[in-house]
Formats: structure tokens, C-alpha cells, sequence
């Protein structure tokens, strides 16, 4: 089976379609993975020693009128360049997930079998329009079915998380980071480009933070400085329970397992992720990321395993939000379970199952 996988960003794209292509590589001959170009996949992609192409592609909806006619013809050399790349490795199925570099791959693979993976609870416009082209789509819960045509074939799959990202014991997690067991553990992630609000946050609490829990501190690449120069400000007394890191790869689990909450964006891997660990969370939406991490966030909440603070409001109110947590062990431990509650291990198996499904209907129909 030849399998194209089209997708870009990090945690709704790119992870998860690695995550699914672990799971399903024993049954694939060969594999084409296209992103987008200028695109920070390639970096992720190419670092898993995978075939990698690269499309043109831009987004129409929201975008200004003066940027609308060159995201257009973008869309229309993307479209070209798509035709090109699938005349050349004829793909027996693609699946896309994640953003609108698929779009153009989409209309010029239209009569290619594919699987549409939605990692956010409600899909994005660039995902609806995907959606149409679809013989099946696999969905993280069934709260997103409502958005997508009754007609349509759609299976609950859960969010596919690596083989690599794993729970492991905690004492060896916390030595991974010289961490004390004597305190807890306040995980910030701002997303794969770090988030300057939340961090800024961080920094503006840091001390009271300190004089209480450990802050294991994922900043961004960008960011990382303004980190290091704040940790050169604190007291000596408290300068050992502050751990910033521009970014974690293969130590991601380590700082999940040893985490007591995190504090984190409300995109597509909170779905998955803090699940998988079982990991109570102060969620704080991007606010100018349409609708859906305040939608990811209000589920994660429902179910009394988050809890939810404005981006406006989170430096005034983020010591308070922490503490209350952490010294409430009862309600830690409640939210803990509820998190875990919501795991789905198999997300990554089930939408193997359901690409090996169609690429062996086109294999019979040959």
C-alpha cells in the first residue's frame, strides 16, 4: 500500500499523523509525506527520516483583501504542484489531517481514497471544506459529529498519540529534570512556538508561584532568553525550582509523568495528551484562533477535568487558579481521574485499520 499523508502545523497535524503512520508502517510499501512550504512541518517530518514534499498553500477565509488574490493563486500552484507530486507517486490512499495545505492535494487527488482525520472538536473551515472530499472521517470524540454532513461516514477514534509518548515512572521523571519530590509540579506548555502571553504570565507570577510548586517551563524557542533572564532575577532560595527549556523532544514524556498540572493552550493534542497522562490542566484559549480551542477547552471543563481562564485575565489570576488546585487534594485527585477518564490509546490503531480498509478496496478493484 502507498500511503500520501498531507499535513501541516504540530499538535493537529503533523503529531497526530505521525502517530497514525507508527501504527499502520508494517502494512505501507511506501510513503509520501507533503507539506506546506515555508511550512515549520518539514523540521518535525524530515527529523523521522521520511519521504518529504512540499506544496504551496494559504488560507482564504479571514484573510484580508489585499492578501486574498496572492493566497488564491498560491491555492491554484499548490493545486498544480499537487497534480505533479500524485501523478508521480500514485498514492493507493492519503490521509490528511490538520489545516489547508490539504486543499489543494484534496481537489487534484479527488478520485483517490482517503481518510480526513479532525483533531479539534470543531473543525476549522479549511477541515469542512476537506470533508466533502472524504470517504471517511475520523473524529477525536463524537461531540464533533454535529459539524459534518449526517450522510457521511465518520467513526470516533479518538486522538492518535505517538508510540514514544509514554507514562513513565515518576521518581525517574523528576530525576530527568533534577526536580524535587518535596513539591509539585506546574508543567507550561505554550504550544510548539511557545505562547508570549502565557509566558509573560509566568513571569509576572513567578516568584509567588515558586515559593510553592516547581515550574517546569517550556517557552518556545523565541522566548527561551526571556526565561533564562528571569530566572537570573529570582532568589537564590527559589532559582533551583525553575526549569525553562526552549522546546522538548524525546524528555516530553518524562515531563508529562512528573507533572502535578499543567498550564497550557487549549489545541487539538490537550485532547490527547493530558488524557493519555492523566493530567489536570488550566487551559487558556488562544483568542485568535477562530472558535475552537475555547470549544476544546469547554470539554475538557464539562467533564470537570480543566479548568478554563481568558487570556486577558490570566496574569491576575494564575497563582490563585494553581494553588487553589494543587492544595485541594480531593479535587486534584477528581480531575486527575476524569482526565484519565477520557483517554483513547487506540486512536492511532483504529485509524490505521480504517486506511489499510480503503487502500485494500483499491487493491481488490485493480
Amino acid at each position: 500500500m502507498r500511503l500520501l499523508i498531507c499535513a501541516g502545523g504540530t499538535g493537529g497535524g503533523v503529531y497526530p499523523a505521525l502517530a497514525v503512520l507508527q501504527a499502520v508502517a508494517d502494512r505501507v510499501e511506501k510513503t509520501l509525506w507533503v507539506g506546506g512550504k515555508g511550512g515549520m512541518e518539514a523540521g518535525l517530518v524530515t527529523r523521522h527520516n521520511l519521504p518529504y514534499a512540499e506544496i504551496s498553500a494559504a488560507g482564504v477565509h479571514g484573510v484580508g483583501l489585499r492578501a486574498l488574490p496572492g493566497n488564491l493563486v498560491k491555492l491554484l500552484r499548490g493545486y498544480t504542484e499537487s497534480r505533479r507530486i500524485l501523478r508521480e507517486f500514485k498514492p493507493d490512499v492519503m490521509l490528511f489531517t490538520g489545516g489547508y495545505v490539504a486543499v489543494p492535494m484534496a481537489l487534484a487527488g479527488a478520485t483517490i481514497s482517503n481518510v480526513l482525520y479532525v483533531p479539534d472538536i470543531e473543525p476549522g473551515m479549511a477541515l469542512k471544506a476537506l470533508s466533502g472530499f472524504a470517504d471517511v472521517i475520523a473524529l477525536t470524540c463524537a461531540d464533533s459529529r454535529p459539524y459534518f454532513n449526517k450522510n457521511k461516514r465518520a467513526e470516533i477514534t479518538g486522538y492518535p498519540t505517538r508510540s514514544d509518548l509514554k507514562v513513565i515512572d515518576r521518581a525517574s521523571a523528576l530525576a530527568t529534570f533534577n526536580l524535587s519530590s518535596e513539591l509539585p509540579v506546574l508543567l507550561v506548555i505554550g504550544g510548539s512556538k511557545g505562547a508570549h502571553s502565557i509566558n509573560q504570565a509566568v513571569f509576572d507570577n513567578l516568584t509567588s508561584l515558586l515559593e510553592r510548586v516547581q515550574v517546569l517551563h517550556i517557552t518556545g524557542a523565541a522566548e527561551e532568553s526571556a526565561a533564562q533572564a528571569a530566572r537570573s532575577t529570582l532568589p537564590a532560595s527559589l532559582v533551583d525550582r525553575y526549569h525553562p527549556y526552549a522546546y522538548l523532544h524525546e524528555e516530553i514524556s518524562a515531563a508529562f509523568s512528573c507533572a502535578s498540572l499543567a498550564l497550557s493552550r487549549a489545541g487539538a493534542s490537550t485532547l490527547g495528551e493530558l488524557p493519555l497522562f492523566g493530567l489536570p490542566a488550566i487551559l487558556v484559549p488562544y483568542p485568535f484562533a477562530w472558535r475552537y480551542q475555547k470549544v476544546n477547552a469547554e470539554y475538557l471543563v464539562k467533564h470537570d477535568a480543566a479548568v478554563m481562564i481568558e487570556n486577558a485575565a490570566l496574569s491576575g489570576q494564575l497563582s490563585d487558579a494553581v494553588f487553589t488546585i494543587l492544595e485541594d487534594e480531593q479535587k486534584l485527585n477528581t480531575m486527575r481521574k476524569n482526565m484519565h477518564s477520557l483517554a483513547t490509546p487506540k486512536a492511532a490503531e483504529k485509524i490505521a485499520g480504517l486506511l489499510v480498509e480503503l487502500g485494500n478496496r483499491k487493491a481488490g478493484n485493480k
